[in-house]
């Protein structure tokens, strides 16, 4: 969830880590702080609530100067956002600065352990306990910073990325992870640390993934020093991370969230890149190839996930059962880790997840992996701990993507499921030549269908006015329709806080329909399918209760357009393709709407991107 960043070297360290905490904003937002090691090796801490900007007008006139330094950005879990609870957190003697992403689910313990022993605490945050014990711990005995980090974290539960800094060796950085994402950049004669990749492309395109129970030590004149808890040194190689300067801007669009919008045609085709044979119409995936027989041979496959990802899940697993006629469960990973799930040795789970760092997704892994099942990831980053933890996977290759609502990551996840269960249908046979290659290409076809569906982002802009002051809406979709109908209502929840659900169309008339009147809009997904003269009847019911319709629909259909208030006109593809296309109105009209009400588009409250806490 929040965001850490690091820097040690010979340049200021000030601009860089507000840079970076700018480029880590949509992982938290609430308050934003800083630990200098002045020029003078004093420790500067800043600290202010709200956002980066905030803290940038909260150290104007102050002292910024040194090398060294570290920062933060937070999403609140313990304690209120407050100057108090930001970090950095301090030790109760002053020389010790330290940052955290993550949850200490035994703080309680371990602070009244503390205050005890004659400490006091000044926030209400579990961060504040861990920076106090290592400093307690420095103290009694004596001991260097990396010493007392290590047995500090033996006593420690739960999961943690942190950051730290000591006034008397103002030549180091401390940082350690466990179940918390942390990156290391190397420059030369510098180290970068952060969250994730994005903060350092501009200095450095080589890294080094911690693991968890590593402790990474950084020194300007010193090569990257990596030990385990147990100072046992655990050698890495730097990886090269393919990101530019151009997918972490705003490319002239007033927000990330219609950027990304408007790259899915262009990120759809750099995820089939490599994987979509144009000429033959073949689908070559690797992981399938290199793991095809422990993938034929599943009894059952059992996607987790989370939020957005569920939904594309729910598309996944119609896709699989029609291509490959194998079983598919959908769990949330967070109620799969809890609930005692029954898992055989056959089974395939497939994990999903944007950050690749999902809490509750990783956990879910690991009671899998324990059982014996086969892990198959999709995630967007490479090198991430979902990436690391299964036995296979796919990227999606979308690039960052900074909005915090998901719009691109979702296209593409529903991409790479639509590849896979193209590859195993026609490896199983189940799945006949001459309907895969109908699929494939009219799959090589939807980026150019997404770019005329978004042509029409003006006209959905206009008409999504009419909405501003909607109190509530209702989605409606059915088959592979019904996902985009939760996945749109999801959107229009985060973005413009309007109350929002989606519902399969032919369960509106079993409770649903008791709320239709003049003042609740229903957008219902009515492309053709073997479904369609079913919705048509569930519009009908709609409009004979006063219902205003926002209708999506196939180009060319005159009946549902001339039923609906507003309709939004699709190209024809194929059904089981058109999640693909159907998302993007989705998404322009909840994000118009939201612009319409004035909302932070890109960072609504009480969210973050990357969900690394339980």
């Amino acid at each position: 969830m929040c965001g850490i960043v690091g820097y040690i070297g010979k340049r200021k360290a000030w601009p860089i880590l507000v840079e970076g905490l700018k480029r880590l904003e949509y992982r938290g937002y609430d308050s934003a702080g800083a630990a200098l090691m002045s020029d003078t090796h004093q420790l500067n801490v800043y600290k202010s609530v709200g956002k980066v900007a905030d803290l940038e007008r909260t150290a104007e006139g102050q002292d910024v100067s040194g090398c060294v330094g570290i920062a933060h950005t937070r999403w609140a879990t313990h304690g209120e956002p407050s100057t108090v609870n930001a970090h950095p957190h301090c030790s109760q003697n002053g020389d010790l600065a330290l940052v955290h992403n993550g949850i200490i689910e035994n703080y309680a313990v371990l602070k009244e352990k503390l205050q005890a022993k004659g400490c006091t605490f000044k926030s209400s945050t579990d961060t504040e306990v861990l920076v106090q014990l290592i400093g307690y711990i420095q103290q009694q005995g004596n001991l260097d910073l990396l010493t007392a980090v290590q047995l500090a974290l033996r006593e420690v539960i739960g999961a943690y990325a942190i950051a730290v800094v000591d006034r008397k060796h103002p030549d180091e950085i401390i940082a350690a992870r466990k179940s918390s994402p942390l990156v290391v950049g190397v420059g030369e004669g510098e180290f970068f640390l952060a969250s994730d990749a994005t903060p350092m492309v501009t200095y450095t395109n080589q890294v080094v993934y911690l693991s968890d129970g590593e402790i990474a030590v950084l020194r300007a004149d010193a090569p990257l020093k990596i030990v385990d808890l147990n100072n046992v040194e655990c050698p890495h190689e730097a990886q090269t991370v393919a990101l530019n300067i151009g997918q972490l801007e705003k490319g002239g669009f007033p927000h990330f969230m219609l950027k990304e919008i408007f790259d899915q045609p262009d990120c759809i085709s750099d995820c089939m890149r490599g994987r979509v044979n144009t000429d033959t119409c073949t689908v070559t995936l690797s992981a399938v190839s290199n793991y095809k027989e422990q993938l034929l041979r599943a009894g059952r496959f059992i996607i987790v996930a989370c939020g957005t990802s569920w939904h594309a899940g729910l598309i996944g697993k119609q896709l699989i059962e029609s291509f490959c006629r194998i079983p598919v469960e959908v769990e949330y990973a967070s109620e799969f880790r809890y609930r005692n799930p029954v898992i055989h040795p056959d089974d395939v789970v497939i994990a999903i997840s944007q950050s690749g760092e999902t809490a509750d997704t990783l956990a879910a892994i690991e009671l899998a992996k324990s059982q014996g099942a086969f892990i198959y990831g999709i995630c967007n980053v490479i090198g991430s701990s979902i990436a690391r933890a299964t036995d296979t996977g796919s990227c999606i290759h979308v690039g960052p993507e900074i909005g915090v609502a998901s719009t691109k990551a979702f296209t593409g996840q529903v991409t790479v499921l639509t590849l896979l269960a193209l590859a195993l249908g026609r490896e199983k046979g189940t799945l006949s030549e001459e309907e895969y290659h109908r699929i494939v290409k009219e799959l090589v076809a939807v980026p150019e269908k997404m770019r005329t569906v978004l042509k029409q982002h003006l006209f959905i802009a206009d008409f999504s006015k009419m909405f501003t002051y909607a109190r509530n809406f209702i989605y409606l979709g059915r088959g592979y329709a019904f996902p985009i109908a939760l996945e749109g209502a999801l959107k229009l929840k985060e973005i413009s806080y309007i109350h929002a659900e989606g519902y399969p169309a032919a369960e509106m008339k079993h409770g649903p329909i008791a709320l239709i009147d003049a003042e609740m809009p229903v957008v219902i997904v009515a492309t053709q399918s073997p479904l369609y003269e079913k919705v048509l009847s569930n519009i009908q019911e709609i409009k004979a209760r006063k219902g205003r319709v926002v209708a999506v629909v196939t180009e060319g259909d005159t009946v549902i357009r001339n039923l609906a208030d507003y309709s939004i006109e699709l190209p024809a593809t194929l059904e089981c393709l058109n999640p693909l296309v159907a998302s993007i109105p989705l998404q322009l009209l909840a994000y118009h709407i939201a612009v319409c009400r004035g909302m932070d588009v890109d960072q609504p409250r009480n969210l973050a991107k990357s969900v690394t806490v339980e």
